[in-house]
């Protein structure tokens, strides 16, 4: 009599949503995969190393810059795009907070996506070809634009997008001026070099309400652990005009305030992710989120 061989167990390195009390861990893998060669200098990496980000002052021209605005008008005005799954609006209007998977639907930012100034440091960090796991563009409204609250991406990706390990970072360009008083990005440097899990189970569809809500329940740190980490490594605040960006590791503790100023801040974010870190079946969820949340089209690289 034969019997069905046994399917191989699988290794969580970041073992998150846990029941009780979260207890942090040292990372184990590295931020910089690649070799040091490409667009970064040796410095550049080496900082981006030790914080976990970089800023590019000016990556975006001007004319370039009214060309995204102009997009961003288009696909914020455009009804079948604002009747998509592809849209979140803000937790307390109907206002738009961000369009999802732009490179499905707008050509204009598809061509920046494959841009070889992102593509090349991506390759250059990630050390593979690279593939862009998550794309959006987001709104932030004056007189209202809602906080996103402290978190790791890269807990998210991995608990319910099955992505194994932080290979994996992020590029927010600013099409907006970013002023320190209009709700900019957040981060704590260094804070990449630890995983930080969660507390609880991923609900059903969880996606739904944490991307549209004040205060995330599940998959942000508690309070105990931001402090520490806040005393440790400190907050900077990530200001500059239109046109600059900042990529920063998945791994990151990052956040941004509520937007109580006339002045509205809006960006696109690129999520560049190795084609050997494919993803995976969610390591703690019930299911994968959508499509347009974790890009699973079989990516070859760009």
């Amino acid at each position: 009599m034969t019997t069905a061989p046994t399917a191989p167990t699988r290794t969580d390195r970041y073992p998150t949503r846990v029941t009780g009390k979260a207890v942090t861990q040292p990372r184990v893998d590295p931020t910089v995969w690649g070799t040091r060669e490409g667009p970064l200098t040796r410095h550049e990496l080496e900082r981006y190393e030790a914080d976990g980000f970089h800023v590019f002052d000016n990556l975006l021209s001007e004319q370039e810059v009214q060309l995204y605005r102009a997009e961003l008008r288009r696909l914020s005005e455009d009804p079948a795009i604002l009747a998509g799954d592809r849209v979140v609006l803000e937790p307390d209007s109907d206002r738009l907070r961000s369009v999802f998977e732009v490179e499905k639907v707008s050509e204009v930012f598809a061509d920046l996506l494959a841009s070889p100034r992102l593509t090349d440091v991506a390759r250059q960090v990630l050390g593979s070809e690279v593939y862009v796991h998550q794309s959006r563009v987001n709104y932030k409204p004056g007189f209202g634009g809602a906080q996103f609250d402290w978190h790791s991406d890269f807990e998210t990706w991995h608990a319910e997008d099955g992505m194994p390990r932080p290979r994996a970072f992020s590029v927010s360009i600013a099409l907006s001026e970013n002023y320190e008083f209009n709700g900019p990005l957040m981060v704590m440097p260094g804070t990449h070099r630890t995983f930080v899990p969660s507390v609880g189970e991923t609900p059903l569809d969880f996606h739904k309400e944490s991307l549209r809500v004040h205060k995330i329940t599940v998959g942000s740190p508690g309070p105990e652990h931001l402090t520490r980490m806040a005393q440790e490594h400190g907050i900077r605040q990530i200001a500059g005009p239109a046109g600059s960006a900042v990529m920063f590791d998945s791994n990151l503790m990052h956040g941004s305030n509520g937007n109580i100023t006339p002045f509205a801040r809006s960006n696109i974010f690129i999520v560049y992710n190795s084609v050997e870190n494919l993803l995976e079946e969610p390591y703690a969820a019930p299911v994968p989120r959508p499509q347009h949340l974790g890009n699973r089209e079989f990516p070859r690289g760009m």
